[in-house]
Protein backbone atom coordinates (compact mmCIF):
# COMPACT_ATOMS: atom_id res chain seq x y z
CA UNK A 1 0.00 0.00 0.00
CA UNK A 2 0.98 3.23 -0.88
CA UNK A 3 1.57 5.82 2.89
CA UNK A 4 2.58 8.94 3.42
CA UNK A 5 3.83 9.88 7.57
CA UNK A 6 3.79 13.71 8.32
CA UNK A 7 6.64 13.80 11.10
CA UNK A 8 9.61 12.03 11.40
CA UNK A 9 10.34 12.49 15.03
CA UNK A 10 10.39 9.08 17.63
CA UNK A 11 6.76 8.23 16.36
CA UNK A 12 6.49 8.78 12.73
CA UNK A 13 10.20 8.01 11.88
CA UNK A 14 9.58 4.35 14.27
CA UNK A 15 5.79 4.43 12.04
CA UNK A 16 7.38 4.95 8.29
CA UNK A 17 10.19 2.40 9.00
CA UNK A 18 8.41 -0.45 10.45
CA UNK A 19 5.46 0.04 7.79
CA UNK A 20 8.11 -0.28 4.75
CA UNK A 21 9.51 -3.09 6.52
CA UNK A 22 6.50 -4.96 6.18
CA UNK A 23 6.51 -4.00 2.37
CA UNK A 24 4.88 -0.96 2.30
CA UNK A 25 5.64 2.20 0.02
CA UNK A 26 6.41 4.85 2.57
CA UNK A 27 7.21 8.53 2.03
CA UNK A 28 7.78 10.22 5.14
CA UNK A 29 7.64 14.10 5.19
CA UNK A 30 9.02 16.36 7.06
CA UNK A 31 9.71 20.23 7.02
CA UNK A 32 13.43 20.45 8.11
CA UNK A 33 14.97 20.58 4.75
CA UNK A 34 18.49 19.80 5.91
CA UNK A 35 16.94 16.74 8.30
CA UNK A 36 14.92 15.44 5.27
CA UNK A 37 18.34 15.40 3.36
CA UNK A 38 20.73 13.11 6.12
CA UNK A 39 17.78 10.85 6.26
CA UNK A 40 17.81 10.33 2.95
CA UNK A 41 21.18 9.04 3.28
CA UNK A 42 19.93 6.67 5.73
CA UNK A 43 20.99 8.80 9.00
CA UNK A 44 18.69 8.66 11.58
CA UNK A 45 18.28 12.30 13.43
CA UNK A 46 17.82 10.15 16.32
CA UNK A 47 19.18 7.62 18.89
CA UNK A 48 17.12 4.25 18.42
CA UNK A 49 18.36 1.13 18.40
CA UNK A 50 18.18 -0.73 14.72
CA UNK A 51 16.08 2.35 13.10
CA UNK A 52 19.37 3.74 11.28
CA UNK A 53 19.89 -0.20 9.87
CA UNK A 54 16.02 -0.55 8.87
CA UNK A 55 16.30 2.84 7.17
CA UNK A 56 19.21 1.97 5.23
CA UNK A 57 17.56 -1.33 4.06
CA UNK A 58 14.17 0.03 3.03
CA UNK A 59 15.82 3.12 1.33
CA UNK A 60 17.92 0.65 -1.23
CA UNK A 61 15.07 -1.20 -1.40
CA UNK A 62 12.74 1.43 -2.73
CA UNK A 63 10.43 0.89 0.11
CA UNK A 64 11.01 3.95 2.13
CA UNK A 65 11.48 8.19 0.81
CA UNK A 66 11.61 11.14 2.32
CA UNK A 67 10.45 14.82 1.54
CA UNK A 68 9.84 18.33 2.58
CA UNK A 69 7.44 18.85 -0.04
CA UNK A 70 3.55 17.72 1.01
CA UNK A 71 2.09 17.52 -2.50
CA UNK A 72 4.94 14.92 -3.41
CA UNK A 73 4.48 13.05 -0.08
CA UNK A 74 0.71 12.70 -0.84
CA UNK A 75 0.62 11.80 -4.27
CA UNK A 76 -1.31 9.01 -4.75
CA UNK A 77 -1.34 8.14 -0.70
CA UNK A 78 -3.80 5.09 0.05
CA UNK A 79 -3.05 5.78 3.89
CA UNK A 80 -1.78 9.44 6.05
CA UNK A 81 -0.61 9.33 9.45
CA UNK A 82 -0.41 12.51 11.53
CA UNK A 83 2.82 11.33 13.65
CA UNK A 84 3.45 15.16 14.53
CA UNK A 85 4.11 16.46 17.86
CA UNK A 86 1.50 18.29 20.24
CA UNK A 87 3.97 19.55 23.15
CA UNK A 88 2.53 20.70 26.29
CA UNK A 89 0.88 23.93 26.94
CA UNK A 90 1.85 26.17 30.40
CA UNK A 91 -1.74 24.77 31.31
CA UNK A 92 -0.76 21.11 30.61
CA UNK A 93 -2.97 20.55 28.05
CA UNK A 94 -1.79 19.22 24.52
CA UNK A 95 -0.88 21.84 21.87
CA UNK A 96 -2.32 20.87 18.50
CA UNK A 97 -1.26 23.30 16.35
CA UNK A 98 0.92 20.97 14.36
CA UNK A 99 -1.86 18.68 13.88
CA UNK A 100 -4.38 20.80 12.23
CA UNK A 101 -1.45 22.45 10.24
CA UNK A 102 -1.08 18.47 9.21
CA UNK A 103 -4.80 18.49 8.56
CA UNK A 104 -5.18 21.81 6.47
CA UNK A 105 -2.02 20.53 4.38
CA UNK A 106 -3.73 17.17 3.84
CA UNK A 107 -6.63 18.98 2.77
CA UNK A 108 -5.21 21.62 0.08
CA UNK A 109 -3.31 18.12 -1.41
CA UNK A 110 -5.55 15.17 -1.26
CA UNK A 111 -6.38 14.06 -4.87
CA UNK A 112 -7.88 10.46 -4.28
CA UNK A 113 -10.36 8.94 -1.29
CA UNK A 114 -7.78 8.61 1.32
CA UNK A 115 -7.74 7.41 4.93
CA UNK A 116 -6.27 9.73 7.61
CA UNK A 117 -4.45 8.35 10.49
CA UNK A 118 -3.73 10.10 13.82
CA UNK A 119 -0.77 9.03 15.43
CA UNK A 120 0.31 11.54 17.81
CA UNK A 121 -0.90 11.66 21.15
CA UNK A 122 -4.00 13.86 21.30
CA UNK A 123 -7.16 14.51 23.29
CA UNK A 124 -10.26 12.95 23.35
CA UNK A 125 -12.54 14.16 20.18
CA UNK A 126 -9.19 15.76 18.40
CA UNK A 127 -9.70 13.09 15.79
CA UNK A 128 -13.52 14.95 15.24
CA UNK A 129 -11.97 17.79 14.86
CA UNK A 130 -9.08 16.81 12.46
CA UNK A 131 -12.19 15.44 10.23
CA UNK A 132 -13.90 18.72 10.39
CA UNK A 133 -10.53 20.86 9.08
CA UNK A 134 -10.27 18.25 6.41
CA UNK A 135 -13.74 18.41 5.39
CA UNK A 136 -13.69 22.66 5.39
CA UNK A 137 -10.87 23.10 3.57
CA UNK A 138 -11.08 20.15 0.93
CA UNK A 139 -9.50 21.09 -2.56
CA UNK A 140 -10.92 18.15 -4.66
CA UNK A 141 -13.97 16.41 -4.52
CA UNK A 142 -12.57 13.00 -2.56
CA UNK A 143 -13.46 11.15 0.84
CA UNK A 144 -11.77 11.10 3.52
CA UNK A 145 -12.05 9.44 6.99
CA UNK A 146 -10.45 9.45 9.97
CA UNK A 147 -8.85 7.04 12.01
CA UNK A 148 -7.58 6.97 15.99
CA UNK A 149 -4.25 4.27 15.92
CA UNK A 150 -2.04 5.45 19.04
CA UNK A 151 1.69 4.70 19.43
CA UNK A 152 2.86 2.24 22.53
CA UNK A 153 6.08 2.41 21.58
CA UNK A 154 8.94 2.54 24.33
CA UNK A 155 12.05 4.94 23.30
CA UNK A 156 15.27 2.76 23.33
CA UNK A 157 12.60 -0.63 22.20
CA UNK A 158 10.98 0.93 19.98
CA UNK A 159 11.53 -1.14 16.68
CA UNK A 160 11.60 -4.22 18.64
CA UNK A 161 8.17 -2.62 20.16
CA UNK A 162 6.99 -2.40 16.66
CA UNK A 163 6.85 -6.27 15.77
CA UNK A 164 6.10 -7.46 19.12
CA UNK A 165 3.35 -5.37 20.37
CA UNK A 166 0.84 -6.15 22.96
CA UNK A 167 -1.61 -4.50 20.72
CA UNK A 168 -2.66 -2.46 18.18
CA UNK A 169 -5.16 -0.09 18.65
CA UNK A 170 -7.83 0.97 16.01
CA UNK A 171 -10.45 3.60 16.29
CA UNK A 172 -12.75 4.38 13.68
CA UNK A 173 -16.54 4.80 13.11
CA UNK A 174 -16.39 3.84 9.84
CA UNK A 175 -16.21 0.06 8.98
CA UNK A 176 -14.41 0.50 5.86
CA UNK A 177 -11.27 2.54 7.60
CA UNK A 178 -11.15 0.50 10.20
CA UNK A 179 -10.33 -2.80 7.87
CA UNK A 180 -8.14 -0.78 5.62
CA UNK A 181 -5.96 -0.25 8.87
CA UNK A 182 -6.23 -3.66 10.61
CA UNK A 183 -5.08 -4.91 6.84
CA UNK A 184 -2.34 -2.56 6.86
CA UNK A 185 -1.28 -3.42 10.11
CA UNK A 186 -1.67 -7.58 10.04
CA UNK A 187 1.76 -8.24 8.71
CA UNK A 188 3.16 -7.42 12.21
CA UNK A 189 1.59 -10.15 13.65
CA UNK A 190 0.46 -8.01 16.72
CA UNK A 191 -2.90 -8.17 18.07
CA UNK A 192 -5.93 -5.99 16.82
CA UNK A 193 -8.05 -4.58 18.91
CA UNK A 194 -11.04 -2.40 17.30
CA UNK A 195 -12.90 0.67 19.16
CA UNK A 196 -14.50 3.86 18.46
CA UNK A 197 -12.71 6.53 18.07
CA UNK A 198 -13.12 8.16 21.43
CA UNK A 199 -11.98 5.34 23.16
CA UNK A 200 -9.16 5.17 21.35
CA UNK A 201 -7.62 8.24 22.05
CA UNK A 202 -8.48 7.62 25.59
CA UNK A 203 -6.77 4.34 26.20
CA UNK A 204 -3.42 5.83 25.08
CA UNK A 205 -3.77 8.26 28.07
CA UNK A 206 -5.08 5.94 30.30
CA UNK A 207 -2.05 3.43 29.87
CA UNK A 208 0.08 5.99 30.23
CA UNK A 209 -1.27 7.63 33.24
CA UNK A 210 -1.56 3.94 35.19
CA UNK A 211 2.01 3.00 34.03
CA UNK A 212 2.86 6.29 35.85
CA UNK A 213 0.75 5.65 38.55
CA UNK A 214 2.76 2.48 39.55
CA UNK A 215 6.10 4.13 39.18
CA UNK A 216 5.22 6.90 41.76
CA UNK A 217 3.35 4.05 43.96
CA UNK A 218 6.37 1.95 44.08
CA UNK A 219 8.79 4.72 44.72
CA UNK A 220 6.33 6.08 47.75
CA UNK A 221 6.71 2.58 49.20
CA UNK A 222 10.62 2.86 48.69
CA UNK A 223 10.92 6.12 50.50
CA UNK A 224 9.07 4.44 53.35
CA UNK A 225 11.17 1.20 53.00
CA UNK A 226 13.84 3.95 53.74
CA UNK A 227 12.69 4.84 56.79
CA UNK A 228 11.58 1.44 58.26
CA UNK A 229 14.86 -0.03 56.80
CA UNK A 230 13.11 -2.83 54.30
CA UNK A 231 14.38 -3.53 51.18
CA UNK A 232 11.84 -1.98 48.34
CA UNK A 233 13.26 -4.75 45.83
CA UNK A 234 12.19 -7.94 48.03
CA UNK A 235 8.65 -6.01 48.37
CA UNK A 236 8.48 -5.73 44.74
CA UNK A 237 9.60 -8.85 43.57
CA UNK A 238 6.45 -10.29 46.65
CA UNK A 239 4.44 -7.47 44.92
CA UNK A 240 4.76 -8.63 41.16
CA UNK A 241 3.99 -12.46 42.29
CA UNK A 242 0.81 -11.58 42.59
CA UNK A 243 -0.86 -11.80 39.17
CA UNK A 244 -3.41 -9.00 39.30
CA UNK A 245 -0.39 -6.86 39.55
CA UNK A 246 2.37 -8.18 37.67
CA UNK A 247 6.26 -7.14 38.54
CA UNK A 248 6.60 -4.76 35.34
CA UNK A 249 7.04 -1.05 35.91
CA UNK A 250 7.79 -1.64 39.44
CA UNK A 251 11.27 -0.91 40.04
CA UNK A 252 11.71 2.03 42.08
CA UNK A 253 14.38 5.08 41.25
CA UNK A 254 14.12 8.30 40.93
CA UNK A 255 10.71 9.02 39.15
CA UNK A 256 9.62 8.91 35.14
CA UNK A 257 10.69 11.18 32.35
CA UNK A 258 10.98 11.54 28.79
CA UNK A 259 8.08 12.42 26.22
CA UNK A 260 4.95 10.51 26.73
CA UNK A 261 4.60 10.13 30.69
CA UNK A 262 4.99 13.77 32.08
CA UNK A 263 2.98 15.46 29.25
CA UNK A 264 0.46 12.80 29.28
CA UNK A 265 -0.39 12.47 32.83
CA UNK A 266 -0.56 16.32 33.26
CA UNK A 267 -3.08 15.92 29.75
CA UNK A 268 -4.93 13.99 30.92
CA UNK A 269 -5.60 15.77 34.19
CA UNK A 270 -6.31 18.69 32.14
CA UNK A 271 -8.97 16.50 30.09
CA UNK A 272 -10.54 15.30 33.05
CA UNK A 273 -11.11 18.91 34.13
CA UNK A 274 -12.40 20.51 31.37
CA UNK A 275 -15.05 17.58 31.52
CA UNK A 276 -15.80 19.00 34.85
CA UNK A 277 -13.92 15.94 36.79
CA UNK A 278 -11.05 16.72 39.47
CA UNK A 279 -8.53 13.78 38.73
CA UNK A 280 -7.37 13.30 42.06
CA UNK A 281 -5.11 10.30 41.84
CA UNK A 282 -3.24 11.44 38.74
CA UNK A 283 -2.44 14.62 40.12
CA UNK A 284 -0.91 12.91 43.17
CA UNK A 285 0.77 10.92 40.97
CA UNK A 286 2.62 14.09 38.93
CA UNK A 287 3.37 15.65 42.26
CA UNK A 288 5.03 12.26 43.83
CA UNK A 289 6.95 12.39 40.80
CA UNK A 290 8.50 15.84 40.83
CA UNK A 291 9.51 15.48 44.18
CA UNK A 292 10.81 12.09 43.47
CA UNK A 293 13.33 13.47 41.17
CA UNK A 294 15.03 15.62 44.17
CA UNK A 295 15.97 12.12 46.04
CA UNK A 296 19.57 12.19 45.43
CA UNK A 297 19.82 15.76 46.09
CA UNK A 298 18.09 14.94 49.64
CA UNK A 299 20.59 12.13 50.57
CA UNK A 300 23.09 14.32 49.02
CA UNK A 301 22.51 17.36 51.59
CA UNK A 302 22.38 14.95 54.49
CA UNK A 303 26.40 13.86 53.75
CA UNK A 304 27.72 17.02 53.12
CA UNK A 305 27.63 19.96 55.35
CA UNK A 306 28.24 22.15 51.87
CA UNK A 307 28.16 21.06 48.61
CA UNK A 308 29.95 24.77 47.66
CA UNK A 309 33.31 23.60 45.78
CA UNK A 310 32.67 19.98 45.67
CA UNK A 311 33.15 18.24 42.78
CA UNK A 312 29.95 15.47 41.99
CA UNK A 313 30.17 13.20 39.04
CA UNK A 314 26.58 12.36 37.30
CA UNK A 315 26.21 9.05 35.52
CA UNK A 316 23.58 9.09 32.95
CA UNK A 317 21.89 12.73 31.29
CA UNK A 318 19.37 10.77 29.25
CA UNK A 319 15.68 10.16 31.01
CA UNK A 320 16.36 6.37 29.88
CA UNK A 321 19.05 3.81 28.53
CA UNK A 322 19.57 3.28 24.97
CA UNK A 323 17.79 6.57 24.19
CA UNK A 324 19.94 10.42 23.72
CA UNK A 325 16.47 12.32 24.75
CA UNK A 326 16.60 14.76 27.40
CA UNK A 327 13.29 15.58 27.78
CA UNK A 328 11.69 15.69 31.30
CA UNK A 329 15.00 13.98 32.29
CA UNK A 330 16.00 13.74 36.55
CA UNK A 331 19.56 15.07 35.09
CA UNK A 332 18.27 18.27 33.93
CA UNK A 333 16.90 19.16 37.88
CA UNK A 334 19.63 17.34 39.65
CA UNK A 335 22.57 19.06 37.77
CA UNK A 336 20.66 22.62 38.00
CA UNK A 337 20.05 22.27 42.04
CA UNK A 338 24.30 21.15 42.49
CA UNK A 339 25.29 24.00 40.41
CA UNK A 340 23.16 26.44 42.26
CA UNK A 341 24.87 25.09 45.62
CA UNK A 342 28.42 26.17 44.08
CA UNK A 343 29.07 22.12 42.73
CA UNK A 344 31.54 21.26 40.05
CA UNK A 345 29.12 18.80 38.03
CA UNK A 346 31.05 16.58 35.62
CA UNK A 347 28.38 14.28 33.59
CA UNK A 348 28.98 11.60 31.36
CA UNK A 349 26.58 9.84 29.39
CA UNK A 350 26.88 7.21 26.44
CA UNK A 351 25.08 8.56 23.96
CA UNK A 352 23.43 12.03 24.88
CA UNK A 353 26.47 13.64 25.73
CA UNK A 354 26.23 16.14 22.92
CA UNK A 355 21.95 16.38 22.86
CA UNK A 356 22.71 17.01 26.58
CA UNK A 357 24.89 20.29 26.02
CA UNK A 358 21.20 21.67 24.76
CA UNK A 359 19.80 21.08 27.50
CA UNK A 360 21.91 21.59 30.96
CA UNK A 361 23.35 24.48 32.46
CA UNK A 362 26.84 26.20 30.87
CA UNK A 363 28.04 25.54 33.84
CA UNK A 364 28.20 21.90 32.94
CA UNK A 365 31.66 19.86 32.61
CA UNK A 366 32.00 16.93 30.77
CA UNK A 367 33.89 13.55 30.83
CA UNK A 368 34.33 10.90 28.08
CA UNK A 369 34.07 7.98 29.76
CA UNK A 370 32.92 6.65 33.81
CA UNK A 371 36.15 6.48 35.00
CA UNK A 372 36.81 10.33 33.73
CA UNK A 373 33.49 11.47 35.51
CA UNK A 374 34.53 9.70 38.62
CA UNK A 375 37.87 10.44 39.22
CA UNK A 376 38.43 12.68 41.64
CA UNK A 377 34.94 13.56 42.38
CA UNK A 378 33.96 13.67 46.11
CA UNK A 379 30.48 12.00 45.25
CA UNK A 380 28.72 10.11 42.60
CA UNK A 381 25.41 10.27 41.10
CA UNK A 382 24.07 7.40 39.21
CA UNK A 383 20.86 9.13 37.43
CA UNK A 384 20.41 6.55 34.06
CA UNK A 385 21.14 2.51 34.20
CA UNK A 386 23.07 2.33 31.25
CA UNK A 387 24.48 -1.24 30.90
CA UNK A 388 28.15 0.65 30.54
CA UNK A 389 27.48 2.12 34.18
CA UNK A 390 25.51 -1.07 36.01
CA UNK A 391 28.75 -3.24 34.37
CA UNK A 392 31.57 -0.75 35.59
CA UNK A 393 34.23 -2.03 37.44
CA UNK A 394 33.34 -1.13 41.26
CA UNK A 395 36.89 -0.38 41.66
CA UNK A 396 36.88 2.68 39.57
CA UNK A 397 34.87 4.39 43.17
CA UNK A 398 37.94 4.10 44.74
CA UNK A 399 39.73 6.77 43.06
CA UNK A 400 37.05 9.52 44.19
CA UNK A 401 38.14 11.45 47.10
CA UNK A 402 35.90 9.93 49.38
CA UNK A 403 33.84 6.71 48.01
CA UNK A 404 30.42 7.79 48.21
CA UNK A 405 28.15 6.61 45.62
CA UNK A 406 24.30 8.04 45.29
CA UNK A 407 22.50 5.27 43.20
CA UNK A 408 19.07 6.54 41.79
CA UNK A 409 18.45 3.36 39.54
CA UNK A 410 19.66 0.75 42.26
CA UNK A 411 22.21 -0.40 39.97
CA UNK A 412 24.38 -2.76 42.26
CA UNK A 413 24.21 -4.91 45.25
CA UNK A 414 24.23 -4.20 48.52
CA UNK A 415 26.61 -6.61 49.48
CA UNK A 416 29.12 -6.18 46.39
CA UNK A 417 29.12 -2.52 47.40
CA UNK A 418 30.13 -3.11 50.99
CA UNK A 419 32.76 -5.79 49.92
CA UNK A 420 34.48 -3.29 47.76
CA UNK A 421 34.27 -0.42 50.73
CA UNK A 422 31.84 2.03 49.13
CA UNK A 423 29.57 3.94 50.76
CA UNK A 424 26.34 2.95 49.04
CA UNK A 425 22.98 4.91 49.12
CA UNK A 426 20.47 3.75 46.90
CA UNK A 427 16.25 3.63 46.59
CA UNK A 428 14.22 2.05 49.16
CA UNK A 429 17.13 -0.16 50.17
CA UNK A 430 19.26 -0.56 53.50
CA UNK A 431 22.31 1.22 53.19
CA UNK A 432 25.28 2.78 54.70
CA UNK A 433 23.78 4.80 57.84
CA UNK A 434 23.98 8.77 57.26
CA UNK A 435 24.03 8.68 61.11
CA UNK A 436 26.81 5.85 61.33
CA UNK A 437 29.38 8.48 59.23
CA UNK A 438 30.84 11.64 60.49
CA UNK A 439 29.56 14.37 57.98
CA UNK A 440 32.01 15.53 55.32
CA UNK A 441 33.09 18.71 55.77
CA UNK A 442 32.38 21.83 53.50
Amino acid sequence: MRISVVGTGYVGLVTGVSLSEIGHHVTCIDIDEAKVEKMKQGHSPIYEPGLAELMTKNIEAGQLFFTIDHATGFHQADVIYIAVGTPEKEDGSANLAFVKQVATQIASHVSKDTVVVTKSTVPVGTNDKVKEVINQNLVNNVHVDVVSNPEFLKEGSAIHDSFNGDRIVIGSDSEHAASLIEEVNQPFGVPIYRTDVRSAEMIKYASNAFLATKISFINEIANICDRVNANVEDVAKGMGMDRRIGDKFLNAGIGYGGSCFPKDTKALIQIAGNAGYDFELLKGVVKVNQKQQALLLDKLYERFTSLDGKRIAVLGLAFKPNTDDMREAASIVLTEKLIEQGAEVVGYDPIAMDNARNWLSEDMFYAESVEDAVEGSDATLIVTEWDEIKHVDLDVFKTMKYPLVVDGRNCFGLDEMKEVGVEYHSVGRPGASIEDNVLLQG
